[in-house]
Formats: C-alpha cells, structure tokens, sequence
C-alpha cells in the first residue's frame, strides 16, 4: 500500500462519516494527476454500509431507478468518474439526483469526480466540492519508495518530492524518467527533473492545441514572477489578438488578474511550447512593460535570448543591486540564475550563483540555494567566492542538518574570507557549537586566534573571585536557558549579489564583534564584562529595521534578562522578515519570539507563536528550526496538561534532534516530558527523567538550558521523598540567580530552598518566594510556589491557611490553562476538608462546552466551523491521530454522536453569549 494510498483513504474515510449526516454528495476534483480515480477506489473498499453502483454517462436515465432499488434495502455509494465528459442532459439527470439526495434524506451518497483545469459543467457548479491537495512529503516518500524497483537515495528522493510539488502522476513520472543508477545516486540527476516530456506524459491530452496565444503569454508572465498569476492588463498587452477573444478554460480572471485553474498546466504549457513560441511570448512581454529598464522587462528579454550575453547578465546584475529594488528574493534569485547562465567568464558566473543562492535561502528554496552554491564552490571559483558558499552553506545545514557539519563549512568559510566576513563566520560558526552543546568548540570559534580557550571548562563553569566567594555559573544555562534559541548570533546570508566581501576592518562598536565579545564573556563568566557589549548589541538592533539584526538584538536581550526588549525586537524582526519577503528569516522570528514569550511567562502566546513558526519552517525547508519551535509547543502542552501533545511535540523535536546533533532542543524536550509528568502528580517519574538532565556527568543536558529544569528537579525529589539528591544543584542554581539573567530565578531559589529546608525555616523561605513573584510576571510560576506552600501548611494542620493558598494557586493554575496542575491544588483542597471554591456561574449553554480541554475547544470550533480532521491538523500543526484522538474525546464529553451536532451545540452557544 502506498503513501498515496494511506493519505487518501485517511480522507475518504473522513469524508464518508460526514456524507453519512450532511446531504451526501460531493464534486471530488483536483489538477491532473491528482488521484480522482484512486480517490474513488478508496471510496469503494471503504464504504461498507452497502452495495457500491458505478455509472456510465449511457446509464444516466436509470439513475431515479438505480437509487430507489439501491436505497430500498439500505444506503448505497453512487460513483461517477470524470463526470465533465457526461453530454449536458446527462450532466442534468445527475444534477437532479444530487438534488434529491441533499435535498431528501435519501440514504445514499454520491461522488462525482471532475477536473480543476478546466470550467466546471454549469449542472454541476451549485454542489459541495472536495479539492484534492498535493501529497504531503511523508506520504510522497512512501509513494517513491513504493514506485522504485529498488532503494531510492536520501538526497534523490528529496529532489523528486519537491520537483512534483504534490503531484502522484507527476512523482511517479519523474521515478519512471530515472535509471536506476539515478535513483540509487551513483549517478548524476539531469539538470531539470521536470522536463516538457515528462509534463506532457502527465497533462495528457488536457494540453491546447495551440502552442501559442494568451496561455502561453500567461504561463510566461507567471514564470517571471514565481507567482501563479500575472498581470492581465500586461499580457494583453503583449497578446493584443486575444483582447477580443473568449477566455480559454484553462484560464480564470479576477481582480486584475489571470491564472491557470492548475499549477500543474501552467508548468506544462510552458514547458512543451516549442523553444521559439517561448522566446517570442518573452520578448513581447518585454516590449509591453511599463518599465522597460525594470528588473522584469530585462528579465524577459534574457529569456528571448539565447547562447552567452554579457550584457545582457550585466543589465540583470545591475538591476538587482540597484538599492532602489524591491524586489523579492525569489525574483531576485531568479534573475541572478538566469545572469548567471548568460556569463561565459567562469568566476563571475561563480559569484552569480553564490548571490542567486543567497536569494533563495532568503526566499526559503533551500533546496534552490544548495543546487546553486554547488556551481559556486568549483575550484576555478575564487576564494572569496568559495568562502562564501562554504558560508551560506553552513547557514542552509544550520537550519536542515547536522550543526556540527555546519560549523566546519562556517570555519573553512573563515579561513577563506578576508576579515570582516571571517568574524562572522566564526560568531555563525560558535552559534552551530550552541546547537551541538559544544561549548568548547563554542569558545574555541570566538577565541581571536580560533584556538582553544586557556581558561579549563571546569573552571570556566563556577569562577571563585579573589574575595573566594561564587559569582555566577558561567555555563550558559545562567543567561541564556531557553534565553536565546540557539545562540545570540545570526549566520551571515547577505554578502553583496555579486558575491564579494568587503575587505574594510571591523570598526569599533561593530554589532557582529560586540555580539561575539559578549558572548564570550557570557561563557566565560565575566558578567562584568559582557553587559556593555550586549546591550550595544540590544540599542543598535533596535533603532534599525534589518532583520537580521533585530534577531541579533533579541537574543542579546534573552542573554542580558531583558524579556521586553527580546519580545519587542523578535516582534519586529518578524514584521521586517514579512515585509522583505525573507521567507527563510520569518520562522527564526517567531522562534526568537516564542522563546520571549515562554520567559515572559506568557505560554499561551508562545504557543501561538510557536504553532505559526512550525508551519513557516515547513514551507521554509528547516527542519532544525521547527525542532525548537516543536520543543516549545511541547513546554507550552506540559503547563496546560496536554499529555498527549507534549509526547508528539517532544517526540517530533527528539527526531530531528537525534539526526542533526540538536543538544538544545533535545533537553528541552526531555524537560517538557518531565514537567508534564510532574504536572499529573507523577513526582518519582518526573525525578527519573530530570536527573540525568541536571545531575553532572556525562548525560546532562544542554549546557544553556539544564539549569531551567533544576526546580521542576527539586519539586520532582522533594515530592517523592528524595530530598537529598537536590542539594547541590540548588547551590549550583543559586549562582545562576544571582547573575539576574532570568526574573523567574530568585523566587524559584526561594522555593527550593523551601522545599528542602527544615520545618523551622520552611515557612519564612516560602512567604518570602511570593514575595519575589510580586516582582515578575506569570501566573504559572507564583501558582506552583502556592500550591507547594498550601501542601506544606496542610500537612502541618494550618488548614485555614492551606485553603487560602491552596485557593490562590488554583485559580492562578485556571488563569493560564494549567487544568492537571489546578486540579493537584483542588484535590489538596479537598484532602484539607474543604471543596475549591464554586465557579462563576455559566450562562446557558455553555456548561457544555467548559467541560473541554483547551485543545479540545481549539479542535471543535475547527471542525463546527467545517475543516476536515485533516485541516485542523494542519492548522493546529498535530497529526491527525492527535485530532482524532481529541475529537473522540468531545463527542465522549459532550455526549455527541456526529459532526452535525457538534456544529449545532456550537452555534447554539455563540447564539447565548458563550465563549469559545
């Protein structure tokens, strides 16, 4: 069974449950090539509540007759396959039993497929659509494995995936179009995987006759921008013919603008014009623009060319490095590409595709930027040039592959760059050891000579001043914890287009120097001495709008405790990412961003946060990034006692983490499993999986986050009796608070040393903990030290003083979603002799609703609001297993038995005022 299989039955059976309550008819349609037909052979193996009926356009008048023999013993499943070939009376009958079907009650269910690229029949236009999308990669990886007579090579088999962009045919097509030493990777890929013979395989005979005319004008517009419209009033005007012309099916308009009804026939009309007919439709393009000096004329015009054209790649260069461009970095990389295959000198070529790489890793075509700086690393390149590569290379593996790889290619970039692009590389080079949880080579890489650090790690760990007392832990667990995802620096990706370095030395107050020598600092524990550096780091970030240095600054700020500037510079970062276009800076953003939140107390919002950065670095190709972003939704499901999303969160970051080397986000992973366990009164389990973290040896995790997990350590062995394995990471943790890097750490000290202290200084150690959280925000944090204080006063029969903190740390555990730890501090309550206080009364209706868990109310609006289990999973970045687990669980809760009623419960409470 394939992928393809498994995805779609996953559908289908969706889609039968809800044609079972809702009127049972749907217009099944998708580009060519999308799995119609295969989509109904699902449907017919499925369906097991009655008898299947497969009809033929001739068969269109025994519908009414079929139906009513089918329905009279039971339901029945009516297939029609590429209903568009029906003549229009037939189209009519079909129409009409559809009617009857919706309209009725009749228990039956119809599935009429139809194509996308073309008009839908007018009988068929008013029914329920279900639009087959593209294959996601893990089902097109099983359909490749499934299509190829042997094993298929890592790298090839990601080439195919995103060359098909979701297509079965076209996947299985270009699996078909490679010999088996391809497939296998012992030899070379051709240039282009998507040829016009392959398209033409999969378009068929849905392709026009005409080779010419408006759609091939269109589908050359398209391909100039990258996008899957174009400017209408444009290609009339280099089509004048077509002005008067009806507009071909395989086309639509709207607002200005016209695209193909399939992505798919874009690229294959394009594709299979003869060479001449393209040319042509580029060159009148080019005389129709209304800049005929701008980026997209020349653009054009180089694709109307042919053989080398130096001036021609020169005017293109130019274009692009004009500072008055704007320009998106997909267009950009676009047009250096194209400069770069007009250029005959080889370094300048070189240098061309080094910039087209940076474009594309801006515009997060990661696997564009790879192909690229594989024709910018030749040996007659030069070193600048080669540095370069090795740079942005490093930048690409950093965010989808192993660091440690990735901190090689930034310190060979280092010995090949002149100065100030050396620096940088090395700061990259120390953010890929943060990663690894190196933090010798971390310190090795910001030496000035790049050689080891004199100072022993050891040593460089506790420093003992002269006065013999600790100051500060200098691992950088005390600054950074979840303070910087990763680390504070940026890997350099914007060397000028042209692909040279600049050769001036770093002047005085350079952000990437004041950055590196704060960092070392930091490792180094000299606080004394990385405090001005990093906050000129903070300052200078934040009076521009570069986002690279936005990001710079918000991790500064992580390191320096300042969780308003970090939120207020990742915020801004993200909107200058959007506004760029930086498609491969967005999904850092938002993870610089979450991470402030998680620090600011603020779970909920990193949530958020962290759900739309998973979704970006999808798209975006890194894998490394959405690591951390899924590390987060798993700290964020454990507050709010989601057990199954912490497991799958975790699960998923522990994956990536595992094949890239990602110490960091490895340990918060760990952690949030143990918080969790620790959250559902698991403290033995909790302790177990801790200590590994925090304890030392040669298991402990990451060395700027173990520290983050040291009080949920000391509660876990507190609560399990085990008091005694906690006393020297509280010494340890004391340093950390003492160098102010995190505001939640001196009042989480105090309570440490609460829970381990004796009976006669318990009580003082704790009153003066609430105190400290007076001083920080964050509910979650000042409710665990309430309810740990409400346990030890019940204990010792102060009941009325249990119940009031008791109370406090339940409502406070309410107030930001923590539902298992609210329910530890009601059943103290209880235990205490008395009930939680009664909650404010419900308006009607929704009683219901309050019974559900946070993420249970976020699946429900999805799904009354009609997305399939499958589009909430993708909206809500779970799998559908997690959705279907959790919607099973609200039909239980709210006593339910279908979609329908869910939607009705729903609409009913938003009718009374209730609040989802």
């Amino acid at each position: 069974m394939t992928g393809h299989t498994t995805a779609r039955q996953r559908l289908t059976a969706e889609l039968l449950d809800t044609l079972r309550t809702d009127g049972g008819v749907r217009v099944v349609t998708g580009e060519p090539g999308c799995g119609r037909t295969t989509f109904l052979d699902h449907a017919t193996r499925l369906f097991r509540a009655g008898p299947v009926r497969h009809l033929r356009a001739d068969q269109a008048h025994e519908l009414d007759g079929t139906l009513r023999t089918a329905t009279a013993a039971g339901p029945v499943l009516l297939c029609v396959d590429d209903a568009h070939l029906w003549d229009a009376p037939a189209r009519a009958t079909l129409a009409r039993t559809a009617a009857r079907i919706r309209g009725t009650g009749v228990r039956a269910a119809l599935l009429v497929t139809v194509p996308d690229h073309r008009r839908v029949a007018p009988e068929l236009a008013d029914l329920p659509v279900l639009r087959l999308g593209p294959l996601t990669p893990a089902d097109a990886a099983l359909l490749v494995r499934d299509a190829a007579d042997e094993a298929v090579d890592p790298a090839v088999r990601e080439e195919l995936i995103t060359a098909a962009e979701g297509n079965p045919a076209l996947l299985l097509a270009l699996v078909r179009s490679l010999s088996p030493a391809q497939l296998s990777g012992r030899r070379a890929l051709p240039p282009s995987l998507v040829t016009g013979e392959v398209l033409a395989e999969v378009a068929g005979d849905r392709l026009p006759d005409d080779p010419g005319g408006l759609p091939l004008t269109t589908a050359a517009a398209a391909r100039a921008t990258g996008e899957e419209d174009a400017d209408e009033e444009l290609v009339l005007r280099a089509c004048p013919s077509a002005i008067d012309e009806p507009l071909p099916d395989l086309l639509t308009r709207g607002e200005g603008r016209l695209r193909f009804r399939s992505a798919l026939m874009l690229r294959a009309v394009y594709a299979t014009a003869p060479p001449g007919h393209r040319r042509a439709a580029h060159l009148a393009l080019a005389e129709a623009a209304t800049e005929p000096d701008g980026l997209l004329a020349l653009l054009h015009r180089s694709w109307a060319t042919t053989g080398p054209a130096p001036a021609v790649a020169a005017s293109l260069t130019r274009a692009v490095t004009d500072p008055a461009c704007t320009a998106p970095p997909a267009l950009r990389r676009r047009a250096l590409t194209r400069a770069a295959d007009l250029t005959p000198d080889g370094a300048e070529r070189a240098r061309r595709h080094l910039a087209a790489a940076q474009q594309a890793l801006l515009a997060g075509h990661t696997a564009d930027a790879l192909r690229l700086l594989e024709q910018a690393r030749g040996r007659s390149a030069p070193a600048s040039v080669r540095g370069g590569a090795e740079l942005l290379r490093g930048a690409v593996l950093l965010a989808d592959g192993p660091v440690e790889d990735a901190r090689e290619s930034f310190l060979l970039a280092a010995d090949l760059l002149p100065p100030p692009a050396a620096a940088r590389a090395t700061l990259a080079a120390a953010d890929a050891a943060w990663s690894a949880g190196d933090p010798t080579a971390c310190l090795s890489a910001l030496a000035p000579t790049r050689t080891p650090p004199t100072l022993p790690l050891a040593e460089a760990c506790v420093r003992v001043p002269r006065s013999g007392t600790p100051t500060a832990l200098g691992t950088p667990a005390a600054r950074m914890g979840a303070v910087a995802p990763r680390t504070a620096s940026t890997p350099p990706t914007s060397p000028p287009p042209n692909g040279t370095m600049p050769t001036n030395p770093v002047p005085d107050g350079d952000p990437s120097r004041d950055h590196r020598d704060g960092l070392r600092a930091v490792l180094l524990a000299r606080f004394d001495l990385a405090a001005a550096p990093l906050r000129r780091v903070v300052d200078n970030g934040l009076r521009g709008s570069d986002p690279d240095h936005l990001l710079r600054s918000a991790a500064a700020a992580l390191m320096l405790g300042d969780v308003t500037s970090a939120r207020r510079a990742g915020a801004r970062a993200l909107a200058a990412a959007r506004t760029s276009g930086s498609a491969a800076l967005e999904p850092r953003a938002l993870e610089y961003l979450a991470y402030a939140e998680l620090r600011a107390g603020r779970h909920q919002l990193a949530r958020t946060h962290a759900e739309e950065g998973l979704r970006t670095a999808a798209r975006a190709g890194q894998r490394n990034t959405a690591a951390h972003h899924h590390a987060v939704l798993a700290l964020a499901a454990s507050i709010e006692g989601e057990a199954d999303l912490v497991a799958e969160h975790a699960e998923a970051a522990l994956r990536t983490a595992r094949r890239h080397g990602l110490a960091q986000a490895a340990t918060l992973a760990h952690w949030a499993a143990a918080r969790a366990d620790l959250g559902a009164g698991r403290p033995r389990e909790a302790a177990q999986r801790l200590g590994p973290l925090v304890l030392p040896g040669a298991r402990r995790g990451h060395f700027a986050v173990w520290m983050l997990a040291v009080p949920c350590f000391v509660e876990a062995t507190a609560s399990a009796g085990r008091p005694q394995h906690a006393a020297a990471v509280v010494e340890s943790f004391a340093l950390w608070a003492a160098c102010g890097a995190d505001p939640q750490a001196p009042s989480q000290l105090l309570r440490c040393r609460a829970l381990l202290a004796a009976p006669d200084t318990a009580d003082e150690l704790y009153r003066r903990a609430l105190d400290r959280h007076d001083d920080t925000a964050g509910d979650f944090e000042r409710a665990r030290t309430e309810l740990l204080y409400g346990k030890w006063l019940r204990r010792r029969r102060r009941l009325r003083e249990a119940r009031t903190r008791l109370e406090e740390a339940r409502l406070g555990f309410e107030r930001c979603g923590a539902r298992l730890w609210a329910q530890q501090a009601a059943a103290e309550l209880r235990a205490g002799g008395a009930a939680p206080a009664a909650a404010p009364a419900a308006s009607p209706g929704a009683g219901d609703l309050a019974r559900l868990t946070p993420q249970q109310l976020r699946i429900a609006r999805y799904v009354a609001e009609g997305a399939t289990n499958r589009e909430v999973a993708l909206s809500l970045s779970v799998s559908t297993r997690t959705v279907d687990y959790h919607l099973r669980n609200v039909f239980a809760t709210l006593g339910l038995r279908s979609r329908v009623e869910l939607v009705r419960l729903v609409e009913q409470e938003e009718k009374t005022g209730a609040r989802l």
